[in-house]
C-alpha cells in the first residue's frame, strides 16, 4: 500500500451504499477515495455526506483506490468486481456474490491469481447474535430458521430468497459442516415482481435438515432460529436478544429432566457493518483471514439458487395438479 490507511472506492450509492460510505469515512484504518453510480447526484450527495469524497466515474475510481467496496444491484455485482480484481483492486462485495456460479467461480479465480482479497457482505456473521450462538452446541441434526419482515419496495429487484432468505442459508452452512443433498421449496410473489414468500426444506448429505421461512409481506419483523443437537437444545429470538439453551450440565436445572439444566443468555448489539469493515482492512493491510471469502459467499449462491430452482418445480407441478392457476404465483 503506498498509505497506511487503505484507500477505498465505492461502486453503488443507494441505501446501503451509503451506510458503507459513511463506515468506511468513520474508520481510523480507511479513507474514501470516491463514489460511483449511475445517478451522479446521489453519488455527490453520498461523496458530501461521507466527507467531501469526490463522484468519479469507475474507471477513474478504480484508479484512485486500492480498494473496492460494491453495493450495486446484485445483477451488477460480477461485472464491477471483475474490473477491480483486474485491475488490482481488493474487493468487498454485496450479497450474493454474483447472479450464477459460474460468475462467482470467476471471481474466485481472478482473486486467487492475483492474491487479492475477495470478502463478500453476508452481514450475519459479523453480528453479535451468531458470535452468541456459534459453538455453543454440537453438531446441529435439525435447524429451523423464520426471518419476516413487512413489505419494502427497497430489495424487490431479486426475490426473497436472494434478498432475505440468504441470510439464514449462510448461516446454516456455517453451522452443518456437509454438502446439500436436497432441497424441497414452495414460495410465491405477492407483491413484486418477484417471490415475496418462500419456504425450503434442505436435507444435508450427513443426515442433518433444515427448514427455513422467509417473507418480506408479513404484518410484523420476526427473527428466530432452533437447534436441536444430539447434546441439547437451543432457541434464539434474535429480536429481543434472547438466547435458550437446554442442554446438560448447563445452568439452572430443569426440573423432571435428570441431569439436564437451562441456561438464557443475553446479548448487547454492536456495528456489525463497522465490524464487517473492519474485518476487509485487516484482511487486506495485515493479511488476517477473510472470514466470509468467495468459497462460502458461492456455497450460499448455490443452496439460493437450489431453493429457486425447487420452487419454479414445485410451481410446475401445482399448475399441472390444478392447484393454481398458471401464471398465477
Amino acid at each position: 500500500m503506498v498509505s497506511s490507511r487503505l484507500r477505498i472506492g465505492l461502486a453503488g450509492a443507494g441505501h446501503f451504499g451509503r451506510y458503507h460510505a459513511l463506515k468506511v469515512a468513520a474508520s481510523e484504518r480507511a479513507m474514501l477515495a470516491g463514489v460511483f453510480d449511475p445517478d451522479s447526484e446521489r453519488a455527490k450527495t453520498v461523496g458530501w455526506e461521507a466527507g467531501g469524497a469526490p463522484d468519479l466515474p469507475f474507471p477513474a475510481l478504480l484508479a484512485a483506490c486500492d480498494a473496492l467496496v460494491i453495493a450495486a444491484p446484485a445483477e451488477a455485482h460480477h461485472a464491477l468486481a471483475a474490473q477491480a480484481l483486474r485491475a488490482g483492486k481488493h474487493v468487498l462485495v454485496e450479497k450474493p456474490i454474483a447472479a450464477t456460479l459460474a460468475q462467482a467461480d470467476e471471481l474466485a479465480t481472478l482473486a486467487a491469481e492475483r492474491r487479492l482479497v475477495l470478502q463478500v457482505g453476508h452481514l450475519e456473521r459479523f453480528s453479535a447474535a451468531f458470535r452468541a450462538v456459534d459453538g455453543r452446541l454440537g453438531a446441529p441434526l435439525y435447524i429451523e430458521a423464520t426471518r419476516i419482515a413487512p413489505f419494502k419496495q427497497r430489495g424487490t429487484d431479486v426475490s426473497v430468497i436472494l434478498d432475505l432468505m440468504i441470510h439464514d442459508l449462510d448461516l446454516v452452512l456455517s453451522l452443518v459442516a456437509s454438502e446439500i443433498e436436497s432441497v424441497d421449496a414452495v414460495g410465491a410473489a405477492v407483491a413484486s415482481e418477484h417471490a415475496d414468500i418462500a419456504n425450503a426444506r434442505l436435507r444435508f448429505v450427513n443426515g442433518a435438515v433444515a427448514t427455513i421461512t422467509a417473507s418480506r409481506v408479513a404484518m410484523r419483523t420476526e427473527r428466530r432460529m432452533r437447534v436441536f443437537a444430539p447434546d441439547g437444545y437451543l432457541g434464539v429470538d434474535f429480536a429481543n436478544r434472547r438466547l435458550t439453551v437446554i442442554a446438560r450440565n448447563r445452568g439452572t436445572p430443569v426440573l423432571d429432566v435428570a441431569g439436564f439444566g437451562m441456561e438464557e443468555i443475553s446479548w448487547q448489539d454492536h456495528d456489525s457493518l463497522a465490524a464487517e469493515h473492519a474485518a476487509f482492512v485487516a484482511a487486506v493491510l495485515d493479511g488476517a483471514p477473510v472470514l466470509v471469502d468467495a468459497a462460502a459467499g458461492r456455497r450460499a449462491l448455490a443452496a439460493a439458487l437450489a431453493v429457486s430452482d425447487s420452487m419454479a418445480a414445485s410451481r410446475a407441478r401445482m399448475e399441472v395438479s390444478g392447484l393454481i392457476r398458471a401464471g398465477s404465483l
